[in-house]
C-alpha cells in the first residue's frame, strides 16, 4: 500500500530552538553604533522609485521601532542573490514591531537550525556556507516548488524559513517527502533606508525603456513542470546560437530568485543575462498577473536594447502553474514571442503540453527535455504529438538557430 509521505507544516507547531548552540556573534561596538548614527544624519538619500505610497505609513505608527542598522553589522551578514540590486549605501536602518511583511521587503535575519539549505548563494554566485548563529540578509517571498517546497509570505516577523538558497524568507507551508524540512531562521527586522522606510526589491528594478521599433525573433521554452529539462534545452539554444555567430539576448522570466540559470546562460554564450529579479521581483509566485507581464516586457525591452540577433527566454514551472499560465495565454506575450520548444519528461506530459499550447494559440515548434534521454520515450513523443522531437546535439547545432532567424528575417522582409 502507497503511503503519501508528503508533509503539511501546518499540521504542527513551529519548534523553536535555542540560539546558545550557535557561534557567539561579535556585539557592535559603541563606536560602530555612533558610526551608524552619523551615517543616518549625514545620509543624502539617491533617487528611489518606491512601488507603493504606502511603504512610509507602514512605519508612521507608535508600535514599529526604528533604530540604526551599522555598517560593520551589515558587512559581518552574509548577503543573497535576491538583493543583489540593492544599493547598500541605503540600508541604515532596522525596523521591527507590529509590521506585516510583503514579497520584496529586505530582511536581516539569523539561522537557528539548519535544513534543506544549508548554503546561501551571494550575489556574486558563491555558495557561503551557513552556520548557526549566522546572520543574513535576504528577501521576503513566495516558494512554488513542487519537488522541494510551497511557502508563502507570512503574516507577521516571527521565526519562518528559508525556501531558496538565493535568499527567499517565507513561511513553509508543506515539503516534498523526500526533502528535509526548511531552514529555519528567525527574523531580526526588516531593512530600512535613512528615513526608516522599508527597503523592497521593487524599489531597485530596471528602469523603464522603450523597445526599439524592431524586435529580435524571439524563442521561449516552457516545459511540464521543474526538472523537465527547460534550462538545459534553452542553454543549448543560447550555445547553438552563439557558435554560428548570433549575438544571444537571455533571460529567465518567472520562477523563485536564484542566479544558477543566469550564470548557466551566460556561461552558454549569451551577451546578455537578466531575469525576473532584476524586475524587482524575489519569485513571480502568487504575484499579480499584471506585475508579471510587465516585469516580462520589461526584461525583453533590455535585451532587444542590446540590438541582439536573437532573444531566448526560459519560463519556469509547468503549464498548471498560475503564474505561467497567464503570462502564456496574455496577448503581450503573443506579440513579443516568435516560437516555443517544450520540455518534458515523458512522452505523454510532451503530448499533453504542446496540445495544451496549441490550444491556446501557442504552437510548438519542437519538443525536448528529459525524454530526449530515452529512443523510446522520444518515438512515443512524436508519435503522440506528430512534433519533432529534439535532442541537446541538434538544439546545439550552430544551423538550427541561425535557420530560424534566417527564415523570420525572410518573412518579415516580405511582408514588408
Amino acid at each position: 500500500m502507497h503511503t503519501n509521505l508528503a508533509v503539511d507544516a501546518r499540521r504542527g507547531p513551529f519548534r523553536e530552538c535555542k540560539h546558545s548552540r550557535g557561534r557567539r556573534k561579535r556585539p557592535i561596538s559603541a563606536n560602530g553604533q555612533e558610526n551608524a548614527a552619523r551615517r543616518l544624519a549625514s545620509f543624502d538619500t539617491p533617487t528611489r522609485h518606491p512601488t507603493s505610497p504606502a511603504t512610509s505609513s507602514r512605519t508612521a505608527h507608535a508600535d514599529v521601532q526604528v533604530q540604526p542598522f551599522p555598517a560593520e553589522r551589515l558587512a559581518a551578514a552574509k548577503r543573497a542573490f535576491t538583493t543583489r540590486r540593492v544599493d547598500a549605501a541605503q540600508m541604515l536602518t532596522l525596523v521591527t514591531g507590529d509590521l506585516t511583511p510583503r514579497a520584496g521587503d529586505l530582511v536581516l535575519a539569523r539561522i537557528v537550525r539548519l535544513g534543506k539549505h544549508r548554503d546561501l548563494e551571494a550575489p556574486t554566485g558563491r555558495r557561503c556556507r551557513l552556520f548557526p548563529g549566522d546572520e543574513i540578509l535576504v528577501a521576503f517571498g513566495n516558494r512554488y516548488a513542487p519537488d522541494q517546497f510551497e511557502a508563502e509570505v507570512p503574516t507577521t516577523l516571527g521565526p519562518c524559513h528559508l525556501v531558496a538558497g538565493g535568499g527567499v524568507a517565507a513561511e513553509m507551508i508543506g515539503h516534498h517527502a523526500l526533502v528535509k524540512s526548511a531552514t529555519e531562521i528567525e527574523v531580526i527586522g526588516l531593512i530600512g533606508d535613512a528615513h526608516g522606510q522599508v527597503i523592497r526589491t521593487q524599489d531597485f528594478r530596471l528602469p523603464a525603456i522603450a523597445p526599439p521599433r524592431r524586435r529580435p525573433y524571439t524563442i521561449a521554452v516552457a516545459g511540464t513542470s521543474m526538472n523537465a529539462g527547460k534550462t538545459t534545452t534553452a542553454a543549448s539554444l543560447v550555445y547553438g546560437a552563439a557558435a554560428g555567430g548570433l549575438r544571444v539576448g537571455a533571460a529567465k522570466v518567472t520562477g523563485t530568485g536564484s542566479g544558477g540559470d543566469t550564470w548557466l546562460l551566460r556561461d552558454a554564450g549569451a551577451s546578455k543575462v537578466i531575469d525576473f529579479t532584476d524586475a524587482g521581483m524575489v519569485s513571480t509566485y502568487k504575484a499579480a498577473p499584471s506585475d508579471v507581464e510587465e516585469g516580462f516586457s520589461l526584461l525583453l525591452a533590455h535585451l532587444a536594447a542590446d540590438e541582439p540577433d536573437v532573444i531566448i527566454i526560459e519560463i519556469a514551472d509547468g503549464l498548471y502553474q498560475g503564474e505561467t499560465a497567464s503570462l502564456i495565454c496574455s496577448p503581450r506575450f503573443g506579440g513579443l514571442v516568435d516560437a516555443m520548444f517544450f520540455a518534458a519528461g515523458d512522452a505523454m506530459g510532451a503530448a499533453a503540453g504542446a496540445d495544451w499550447l496549441s490550444r491556446r494559440g501557442r504552437p510548438v515548434l519542437g519538443l525536448t527535455g528529459c525524454l530526449t534521454m530515452s529512443p523510446l520515450a522520444m518515438r512515443e513523443a512524436e508519435a503522440g504529438s506528430g512534433l519533432p522531437v529534439l535532442t541537446l546535439a541538434q538544439l546545439e547545432d550552430p544551423a538550427f538557430v541561425a535557420g530560424l532567424v534566417a527564415n523570420a528575417r525572410a518573412s518579415r522582409r516580405a511582408l514588408a
